[in-house]
């Protein structure tokens, strides 16, 4: 095949895949509550944040909650820290809410309470990476912005370049990959954001994709290579949770969050929640540093106030 060939072969498959995602997005996207138009773009990054590492159904009440409490920036910004930090639950890494709570003093003390709606400015917050400034560029404010996700990196990776996406930061090539990709119109370029990332999420998972019901499988480079290397990732020792410090520290957390009266939670009382006293007081430590307890006298702990 000539190199003019493949081009216009290549041109025809993503304007086929675009015709395909955009029809299954319209039918079969999940109603969040934060897309569609239901909510400001305040709150659009509020659930960008919330989403980094946590699966979309945890997020659902707490960012519910959450907005209820705070629906823009300046309520955000005058909570205390204990409130902020009791209210971003078990979502996980909780120096989470408090960067999203630095951000929300930026936004209301520097831009008056109104989210800057373009990229660069966005990625000048605190808290905020290239991922969630792209994505709120898009989702929020309509702008044409390729949107990098591993949910992405793994749907462009297969269906256009017929290999498995490993994993790890994003590289040169996917990068060139997304934008090149990219819709030149600005609202098609929104819904091609918004349809791979969510194809990636519910059909053409990680692990055990749903090639039958995909809208795009007959446009799929990988599956017509037979899926080879399917689920692979970077070479990498494997993650465990039980007995490592984010384990310990998210029992003192959840401690704290629970401690009734005036908040306080004895040393006595800490000391019983793990037995490595060695891994617990650097744990609590590392907590400290973080902002996100405070010690009292006699190693008594409690939620920044």
């Amino acid at each position: 095949m000539t190199d003019e060939r493949q081009s216009d072969e290549m041109t025809r498959q993503r304007n086929r895949v675009r015709l395909k995602l955009a029809a299954w997005w319209e039918a079969n996207a999940r109603d969040l509550p934060w897309r569609f138009g239901r909510t400001t773009p305040w709150g659009v990054l509020v659930s960008e944040v919330m989403s980094q590492q946590t699966q979309m159904s945890r997020v659902v009440p707490y960012w519910t909650a959450w907005m209820a409490s705070w629906p823009d920036a300046a309520a955000l910004a005058k909570a205390s820290t204990a409130e902020v930090i009791t209210a971003w639950g078990r979502l996980g890494y909780p120096r989470r809410a408090l960067r999203l709570q630095e951000c929300a003093r930026v936004v209301a003390e520097q831009y008056g309470d109104r989210l800057p709606d373009d990229y660069d400015r966005l990625l000048e917050l605190p808290g905020v990476g290239d991922y969630t400034a792209s994505a709120v560029s898009s989702f929020a404010f309509g702008r044409r912005v390729p949107v990098i996700d591993t949910n992405i990196r793994r749907v462009l990776s297969r269906v256009f370049l017929g290999e498995e996406s490993r994993g790890g930061a994003a590289s040169r090539a996917e990068r060139d990959l997304a934008a090149d990709v990219l819709p030149n119109d600005v609202t098609e370029s929104v819904t091609w954001n918004q349809s791979v990332m969510e194809l990636g999420a519910v059909v053409c998972t990680a692990k055990k994709p749903s090639c039958e019901s995909c809208p795009v499988a007959e446009d799929c480079a990988f599956l017509k290579a037979g899926l080879q290397g399917l689920g692979e990732k970077r070479t990498r020792p494997r993650q465990r949770f039980q007995g490592t410090d984010r384990q310990v520290r998210g029992i003192v957390l959840g401690a704290l969050r629970e401690a009734t009266g005036d908040g306080v939670v004895s040393r006595e009382r800490i000391e019983r929640l793990w037995a490595d006293h060695v891994q617990l007081d650097a744990c609590i430590a590392s907590l400290d540093e973080d902002g996100l307890i405070e010690m009292l006298p006699g190693g008594a702990l409690r939620l920044p106030r």
